[in-house]
C-alpha cells in the first residue's frame, strides 16, 4: 500500500510542479473556489468603497501590511515577510478546501451508534453561524461600537429590504448547492468529488460570458477542453469487484453522486457570477452582503429542512446526531468562505490557482491512506493530471489576457 501511495504522490506532483515554477512570478485569476466566493478584485473594490461610505462610523483602515512596509529591508537573501504571507495564505486555502471535503465525507460515511445527523440541519446551522460571524466582523470594523453596529444593521439591512431581496436568487441557489454537496459526498469518495467539482470552472466561465460579457483567451478555451477530457476520464466506468447486486448498488450510488456534483457546479457558476454582478453595482461591504445572503439562505434552509426532514426534526430535534465531528463540518462550512475572503488578499492570483490542484493531491492521498474508500485506476490518474493541468492553464490564460494579449474569443 505504501508503494502505491508513493506512486500517487509522484505522479500528481510531477504533473503540476513544473508548471508551478514556470508561472510563480506572474499573476492570474482563478474561478476554482466554492462557497460564495466572488472575484477578488470585486471584493477589494467593494470593501474600499464601503469603507469610504462608513467613514463617519469608523476610522480609516491602515494598510494591510503596515509593519512590513515600515521595516527596513534586510540584506539577507531570506524570504521577505510579504512573500511568507502569500505562501501562508496559499496553505490556508489548501487546508480549508481539503479539510471541508474530507471531514464532510468522513462524517457521512462513519458508522456509529444512533442516528446520523441531518444534512439539511447542518446547512441551517452553518448559515446561522455565518450571520453571527459577519455581524461580529462589522462590529470589529467599527471599533466595537454598539451604536455604529446598530446604525449599520438598521440602515443597510432593515431599511433596505429590496437589496436583501436581490440576493434571494443566489441565496436560494447556494442553499440548494450546499445540500447537494452533502448528497455528493455521501455517494462519492473525496478524491473523485474534488476532481469532478472542478467542472465549476467551465460553468463559471460560460455564465461570465453570458451574464458579464467577459471574453476568454485561447489558453482558457484550451484549458476548458482539457478539463472536460480529464473529468470524463475520471468518471470512466471501471470494473468493481463483488457480486452483481453490489456492483449495481455501487454504480447507482456513484451516479447519484455525479449528478449531485454536476448540479452543484451549475448552481455554483450561476450564483457566483450573479453575486459578482451585484457586488459591482453596489457600495455595500462584503460582510453586509453576506448577512443578506445568510438571512435569505437561512429561510430557504429552514424550508428545505422541514419539507425533507420535518418528521425527524419533530421526533427529536434539528440537532439530532450532532457530535464533535458534525460541529467541525458546520464550522468549516460556515467560516470557510469568510476565511478565504480574509486571506485571499495576501495571495497572488497565481498562487490561488494552485490551491485547487494541491487540494486534489491531498484529497487523493488521504482518501487512499486514511479513509480507505478510494481505489484509483490508471484512467483516474490520467484524468486527475489533466484536470490539474487545466486548472493551471486557465490561470495562465488569465495572466496572458491581463498582460494585453489580443487573442480572445
Amino acid at each position: 500500500m505504501l508503494k502505491h501511495s508513493c506512486k500517487v504522490v509522484s505522479v500528481c506532483l510531477c504533473a503540476c510542479m513544473p508548471m508551478y515554477f514556470s508561472c510563480v512570478p506572474s499573476s492570474c485569476s482563478s474561478d476554482t473556489f466554492d462557497n460564495k466566493s466572488v472575484n477578488t478584485n470585486t471584493q477589494e473594490k467593494t470593501t474600499s468603497i464601503s469603507a469610504g461610505t462608513d467613514s463617519k462610523l469608523s476610522p480609516p483602515e491602515s494598510s494591510s501590511l503596515p509593519a512590513y512596509e515600515s521595516e527596513k529591508m534586510s540584506p539577507s537573501p531570506a524570504v521577505t515577510p510579504p512573500t511568507k504571507l502569500k505562501y501562508i495564505s496559499l496553505g490556508v486555502l489548501v487546508l480549508q478546501n481539503t479539510s471541508l471535503v474530507l471531514t464532510m465525507r468522513y462524517s457521512r460515511t462513519l458508522k456509529e451508534d444512533g442516528p446520523r445527523y441531518l444534512a439539511s440541519s447542518a446547512v441551517v446551522s452553518a448559515e446561522m453561524l455565518k450571520i453571527v460571524a459577519c455581524i461580529f466582523l462589522i462590529f470589529r470594523d467599527h471599533t466595537f461600537s454598539w451604536r455604529a453596529l446598530n446604525h449599520v444593521l438598521r440602515e443597510e439591512i432593515v431599511n433596505k429590504p429590496k437589496e436583501t431581496l436581490k440576493l434571494a436568487i443566489p441565496s436560494g441557489i447556494y442553499t440548494f448547492q450546499n445540500n447537494l454537496l452533502y448528497v455528493a459526498l455521501s455517494n462519492l469518495d473525496a478524491a473523485t468529488y474534488q476532481v469532478t467539482y472542478q467542472l465549476k470552472i467551465l460553468t463559471t466561465a460560460l455564465f461570465s460570458m453570458s451574464m458579464l460579457g467577459k471574453r476568454l483567451g485561447i489558453y482558457q478555451w484550451l484549458s476548458l477542453l482539457v478539463l472536460m477530457a480529464g473529468i470524463a476520464l475520471v468518471q470512466w466506468p471501471a470494473e468493481a469487484p463483488g457480486t452483481p447486486e453490489q456492483t449495481e448498488a455501487s454504480s447507482s450510488s456513484q451516479l447519484v453522486g455525479v449528478l449531485a456534483v454536476l448540479a452543484a457546479c451549475c448552481s455554483s457558476g450561476f450564483a457566483g457570477v450573479y453575486f459578482e454582478k451585484i457586488l459591482k453595482e453596489t457600495t455595500q461591504s462584503v460582510w453586509v452582503r453576506n448577512i443578506q445572503l445568510g438571512l435569505s439562505g437561512l429561510i430557504f434552509g429552514l424550508v428545505v429542512m422541514f419539507v425533507h426532514d420535518g418528521e425527524a426534526v419533530r421526533e427529536s430535534s434539528m440537532f439530532r446526531g450532532y457530535n464533535r465531528l458534525t460541529w467541525t463540518v458546520v464550522l468549516l462550512q460556515a467560516f470557510g468562505g469568510l476565511v478565504i475572503a480574509t486571506v485571499i488578499k495576501y495571495a497572488d492570483n497565481i498562487l490561488k490557482s494552485f490551491a485547487a490542484p494541491f487540494s486534489i493531491i491531498l484529497s487523493c492521498i488521504i482518501s487512499y491512506l486514511w479513509l480507505a474508500d478510494f481505489d484509483p485506476t490508471s484512467l483516474f490518474f490520467l484524468g486527475t493530471v489533466l484536470v490539474i493541468a487545466a486548472t493551471v492553464l486557465y490561470g495562465y490564460g488569465e495572466r496572458a489576457k491581463a498582460a494585453g494579449s489580443p487573442q480572445s474569443v
